[in-house]
């Protein structure tokens, strides 16, 4: 038997709106929500902080205990939201393993936009400095990942309209 449950993740570059929309679609739905940052060890804290872009040898472990917590919350029945950067589409594959169905929601929008939302950010650990570098790092979704039922959104659009959009695209119930 296929597990029912649907795993949402809300990726991009830093300063994209993932927290927001992912805060929006987790109301709207009624499914539990996680904040990818929440998994990182210390260690890429101390980096990003530091304004040093992380590497892949820094990204797998982190990864895949992302990966293993969608899973046990699939394996009880739970589908969920989560915001996670998934620049590379090797890190979605690894993503995509977990049990239950995995979309990713792409927040694309312009350097410029991205850049300014991240200097207004109070509070956070990744610097406006290392926009490039995750620009540099990112892969677009793929045409499987679409043809998959994945989507790119547009960040120019307000959170409420893309919570709407994705809600609409992937026919999902909304109990709120």
């Amino acid at each position: 038997m296929q597990n029912s449950a649907t795993h949402l993740v809300v990726m991009g570059v830093a300063g994209s709106g993932k927290t927001t929309l992912a805060a929006a679609l987790s109301q709207r739905l009624g499914w539990d929500c996680a904040e990818a940052d929440e998994f990182h060890p210390q260690g890429n804290i101390e980096k990003m902080s530091q304004g040093i872009p992380l590497q892949d040898e820094d990204r797998w472990p982190w990864l895949r205990q992302i990966q293993e917590w969608m899973t046990g919350e699939a394996e009880h029945g739970r589908s969920t939201v989560l915001t996670c950067s998934a620049l590379k589409q090797s890190y979605r594959a690894l993503l995509a393993g977990a049990e239950g169905r995995v979309l990713f929601l792409h927040l694309d929008g312009a350097p410029d936009l991205l850049s300014e939302r991240m200097s207004g950010r109070v509070g956070h650990f990744m610097p406006p400095t290392l926009l490039p570098s995750q620009l540099a790092t990112l892969e677009p979704l793929t045409q499987d990942e679409l043809d998959a039922g994945s989507l790119r959104l547009d960040i120019a659009q307000s959170p409420e309209e893309l919570a709407t959009a994705v809600v609409a695209a992937l026919k999902l119930p909304v109990t709120h």
